[in-house]
């Protein structure tokens, strides 16, 4: 595959400064980054997060930014419509600014069906300003919010109906959860706007990050499937397991290992 549509997320080195980040990234190979959202790198408020400064540094090794990790929508129900939607737009801005495709959503902070009603009015507004700045909003299926559900998270995208808004599909989060990231997948078909990749599997009872080809996901079937249907976006490898292997040695074989399926 083309190293230009495969994507590192930068959360296990969230810590480090930016040059460190992407200057590891650069000599693994990368040319995407997705940038985590939060200190010390990155902040929704272009005062506190100059972008056309980040788009530089991030140039200076050979990069581009292809999704914020942005969490806007998150406070919807703790600060109000008008609150989040500051946070919403200066996320979409941020992302016009630097070039990137994408960025992650929050649909609230719960896994709450109640939710779904006050979201729907605030991601089509969201949606109709992505689509000025020609950017896209996914949700992440992860818990601790209705997309990890995959049958609510289809019921708010398909309310929304906008393709600006859909899914960042995640299938290791949803194995996690005990969902059957396949079943998923033909509830969120075409809504598709990005992809996160790592790998899992349970373990007496509890689910464990491994090597990518190393747990139950099938990242051949992942890949093949998104492409038969069209998807034209980023492939993002999520190495959370700096803990096992350190990042340094394991991210190189983790985009070996991706390349090759």
């Amino acid at each position: 595959m083309d190293l230009h549509r495969i994507s590192a997320c930068t959360y296990p080195i969230r810590e480090r400064d930016l040059d460190y980040t992407f200057g590891l990234l650069s000599t693994v190979g990368f040319r995407c980054v997705d940038l985590w959202g939060g200190p010390p790198n990155y902040d929704n408020d272009a005062a506190v997060c100059d972008p056309q400064t980040l788009r530089q540094r991030a140039e200076r090794y050979g990069l581009r930014l292809a999704n914020l990790g942005t969490y806007a929508g998150r406070g919807l129900l703790q600060v109000g419509a008008e609150a989040e939607m500051a946070q919403m737009r200066g996320a979409i801005d941020q992302a016009a600014a630097v070039g990137a495709r994408t960025i992650r959503v929050c649909p609230g902070h719960a896994e709450d069906e109640a939710l779904i009603e006050p979201l729907i009015p605030f991601m089509r507004a969201s949606a109709a300003y992505a689509a000025q700045r020609q950017v896209r909003l996914g949700m992440e299926n992860h818990s601790g919010s209705l997309a990890g559900i995959p049958e609510l998270c289809q019921r708010l995208v398909e309310a929304v109906d906008s393709p600006w808004f859909g899914v960042l599909y995640e299938p290791a989060n949803l194995l996690a959860a005990g969902v059957d990231y396949r079943q998923a997948y033909e509830l969120f078909r075409g809504h598709v706007v990005h992809c996160h990749v790592k790998d899992g599997r349970w373990v007496n009872g509890r689910f464990i990050g491994t090597m990518l080809g190393a747990g139950d996901v099938d990242v051949s079937w992942l890949v093949r499937t998104l492409e038969a249907d069209g998807y034209d976006g980023y492939y993002a490898l999520e190495y959370e397991i700096e803990r096992l292997v350190p990042i340094e040695s394991g991210l190189p074989a983790w985009l070996a290992r991706f390349q090759a399926m």
